[in-house]
């Protein structure tokens, strides 16, 4: 079973064919992923506008954040 973040980085790249053809890979092969493989994260992150840290949090952290001091 897909997870919700599988089937938003599918959705946000133009559906599962744009996708697979973006990824050099079968359309079906999409629809066995629970979770995008740490070797497509790039590339997915790439084609859904996404970023890594969102598509698998396990694996990237968030960026960090500038904290500004009041002058």
């Amino acid at each position: 079973m897909q997870s919700e973040i599988v089937k938003r980085a599918i959705a946000a790249a133009g559906g599962p064919t744009a996708l697979a053809r973006e990824l050099g890979i079968r359309m079906e092969s999409l629809y066995s992923w629970e979770d995008i493989p740490p070797k497509r994260v790039a590339a997915v992150a790439c084609a859904s506008g996404i970023p890594r840290h969102e598509l698998r949090p396990d694996l990237w952290d968030a960026p960090a954040t500038e904290s500004r001091e009041a002058a």
